[in-house]
C-alpha cells in the first residue's frame, strides 16, 4: 500500500528538512570557548544543540566538560584540524544530517590552535547545514600577550580575521578602559566590527541563535528557533526590508558586501528572477541562496543585524531598492 503524504505533511516534512544553523566557535587557547558553550546550552530554551568539540590532544578534555550540560556532544580527536580530523569531521556531519530528528543548532567548538575559517568550509560541504555565524572569543586579558607571541600570534590574528563575531572573554580583569582598548585593537585586526562582551560566558542570543522571526506562518517549525528575551548589545541594530516583484541576485550580493564587516547576518525569503521563493543568508562575505519551489509567491523579506548608523541604513535601502528587477514589457 502507497501512502501518499497530503500538502500539510509534505510542508511540514520539508521544514523539518531544512538545513540545520551552524555555528563554528573559535578562539585561541583558553580564551573561554567551553564556557561560552555552556553558557549558551544553559540558555537553550528547550532547543536540541548538538557540539562537537574539536579539543587538543587525544583526552578530549572540553567535551567532558560539556557533557555536564547536554548529552548530545561528539568529541573530535586531534586539534590541528588536518585531513584526518577534516574526514572524521564531514563523517560526523553525515551522521548528523541523516538523524530522524535533526538538532535545531550544531556548534563546533574549535580547538584553539585551529583555524574556525577551515572547519567552517568543511562543515558546509553538506547541504545539510548552513552557517549561522563564526563566532571567535578574544581573552580581553591576555590577547596582546598572545598576539606578539612570535610562535602563536600568526594562529590568535588568523582566528580573528575568520570571525563574523569577535566576543571578548574575561573582561572583568581588565579596566573599562582597557577593555575599550581592545575593541579597539579587534575592529582594526579582524574583518568584522560586530564585536560583544561576554558576561560568565553569556553573550546576546541574537548572536548565537537562530531565530524564525521572517519564517512565512504556514511554514512555523513546531519548535521555533528563538531564544529567551534579550536586547540586541550596544551598537548592533537591525531592521527590516520588503519589496514586491522579483530581484536581481547579483545585486544583492554586491548591496551586502558593501557593509562587509559591518553587517552582523541578513536573512530572509527573496523572490527570484524565475518568479518563485528564495531562501537567503549571509554572514560575513559568505551569501547563499537556496530555491523553495514549495512556498507560495509573496514580497521579498529581509531582516538585516549590524553595526550600522542611519546614514548606512539609509545607503543601503537605496542599494536594496536598486536590486528590483524591472516587469519586462509586454
Amino acid at each position: 500500500m502507497t501512502t501518499v503524504q497530503t500538502p500539510d505533511a509534505q510542508v511540514q516534512a520539508d521544514v523539518a528538512r531544512q538545513p540545520v544553523p551552524m555555528i563554528v566557535l573559535g578562539g585561541y587557547l583558553g580564551a573561554g570557548k567551553t564556557t561560552l558553550v555552556n553558557a549558551l546550552l544553559r540558555n537553550a530554551d528547550g532547543l536540541r544543540v548538538t557540539v562537537l568539540v574539536n579539543d587538543f590532544g587525544s583526552v578530549n578534555v572540553d567535551a567532558s566538560l560539556i557533557r555536564e550540560r547536554s548529552d548530545d556532544v561528539i568529541g573530535l580527536e586531534n586539534g590541528c584540524v588536518c585531513c584526518t580530523i577534516g574526514g572524521r569531521l564531514v563523517e560526523t556531519l553525515i551522521a548528523i544530517g541523516e538523524r530522524a530528528q535533526r538538532p535545531d543548532l550544531l556548534v563546533i567548538e574549535a580547538s584553539g590552535v585551529s583555524d574556525p575559517m577551515r572547519i567552517a568550509q568543511v562543515g558546509l560541504l553538506d547541504k545539510a547545514f548552513r552557517l549561522h555565524g563564526i563566532v571567535v572569543a578574544v581573552d580581553a586579558c591576555g590577547i596582546e600577550e598572545t598576539l606578539a607571541d612570535r610562535y602563536v600570534g600568526d594562529i590568535a590574528h588568523k582566528q580573528i580575521m575568520a570571525a563574523s563575531t569577535l566576543v571578548m572573554t574575561k573582561a572583568d580583569l581588565v579596566t573599562p578602559e582597557a577593555l575599550q582598548g581592545v575593541r579597539q585593537r579587534l575592529t582594526e585586526l579582524g574583518a568584522t566590527q560586530i564585536v560583544v562582551t561576554a558576561d560568565s560566558g553569556v553573550v546576546p542570543p541574537a548572536i548565537l541563535f537562530p531565530d524564525e522571526a521572517l519564517a512565512l506562518p504556514s511554514l512555523l517549525s513546531p519548535r521555533p528557533l528563538r531564544a529567551p528575551g534579550h536586547a540586541l548589545p550596544s551598537g548592533l541594530r537591525s531592521f527590516v526590508w520588503k519589496m514586491d516583484g522579483a530581484l536581481d541576485r547579483n545585486r544583492l550580493r554586491a548591496a551586502l558586501l558593501m557593509f562587509r564587516g559591518k553587517l552582523l547576518r541578513a536573512k530572509g525569503f527573496v523572490v527570484s528572477s524565475t518568479g518563485g521563493m528564495s531562501e537567503m543568508h549571509a554572514v560575513g562575505s559568505r551569501v547563499t541562496f537556496r530555491a523553495r519551489p514549495e512556498l507560495p509567491v509573496q514580497p521579498s523579506s529581509m531582516v538585516f543585524i549590524g553595526v550600522l548608523s542611519n546614514e548606512e541604513i539609509s545607503k543601503f535601502k537605496d542599494a536594496l531598492q536598486a536590486t528590483r528587477l524591472e516587469p519586462l514589457p509586454c
